[in-house]
C-alpha cells in the first residue's frame, strides 16, 4: 500500500514464497525486488543470491522483522543491496528503493554498524588495486565514507560526472558490483577504519 501510493514506483508482482520471487523476478524484470528473509520453499537468502546470479539482475533489498547477524550477513553475501528492517520509517523504505534503483545501497542504521564492525580489517587488499590512479583512491576512500556522488564532488571541486566515471573504473578495476561491495572492501581492506575517515 506504501509503495503504489508513492509517485513514480510501480508494483510490478508479488511473491509468496523465494521460488515464486525468483520466477516473478525472471519474468517481470524489475528494477528493485523487496525480499523477506524466512519464506517456504526457499528462503530470501538463497532467493536473493539466485536473483543476483541472473544476467541483468534487478537489485535486491532485503527487508524483515530479524535484525540478526547471520541475516544481515548472509543477505550482503547473496549480494543484496540494502537491508531494512520492517519497522524502519516508511520514508526510508521509499528511499532506499530509490537509491537501489540508481544504483546504490542503503542499511538501517542498526545494521551499519555491525557490518563496519565485522569487516573492518579483516582482510587482504582486492586484486587490482594497484591499477587504481591516485584519484580513484580517493574517490573510493570518499565512497567508503559513505558520501554521495554529489558529496564526493564537491569535496573534490570536480563534476558529478567526473565522480560517477571514477566510481564505474574503480568498481571495475576492482571487480566489485556495486557501491555496498566497495564499503565493505575498503574495510575489509583496512583502507577505512571504524570511527574514522
Amino acid at each position: 500500500m506504501i509503495l503504489k501510493a508513492e509517485p513514480g514506483v510501480e508494483v510490478v508482482g508479488e511473491a509468496g514464497d523465494g521460488q515464486e520471487a525468483i520466477e516473478q523476478a525472471r519474468a517481470l524484470a524489475p528494477d528493485v525486488v523487496l525480499m523477506d528473509v524466512r519464506m517456504p520453499t526457499r528462503d530470501g537468502i538463497e532467493a536473493t543470491r539466485r536473483i543476483v546470479a541472473e544476467p541483468e539482475p534487478p537489485r535486491v533489498i532485503v527487508l524483515t522483522t530479524f535484525d540478526e547477524d547471520e541475516y544481515v550477513f548472509g543477505a550482503l553475501r547473496a549480494g543484496a543491496s540494502g537491508f531494512l528492517l520492517k519497522d524502519a520509517p516508511e520514508d526510508q523504505l521509499v528511499a532506499a528503493i530509490r537509491v537501489a534503483a540508481d544504483g546504490g545501497s542503503l542499511f538501517s542504521p542498526s545494521v551499519t554498524r555491525r557490518l563496519i564492525e565485522r569487516f573492518a580489517g579483516h582482510s587482504e587488499p582486492p586484486p587490482g588495486l594497484a591499477e587504481l590512479t591516485e584519484r580513484e583512491r580517493e574517490v573510493r576512500k570518499l565512497v567508503a565514507r559513505g558520501l554521495s556522488n554529489a558529496e564526493i564532488a564537491a569535496e573534490l571541486i570536480v563534476s558529478e560526472h567526473t565522480v560517477k566515471t571514477h566510481v564505474a573504473r574503480v568498481l571495475q578495476k576492482l571487480d566489485l558490483r556495486d557501491r555496498t561491495q566497495a564499503v565493505v572492501a575498503a574495510y575489509e581492506s583496512g583502507l577505512v577504519q571504524p570511527g574514522r575517515g
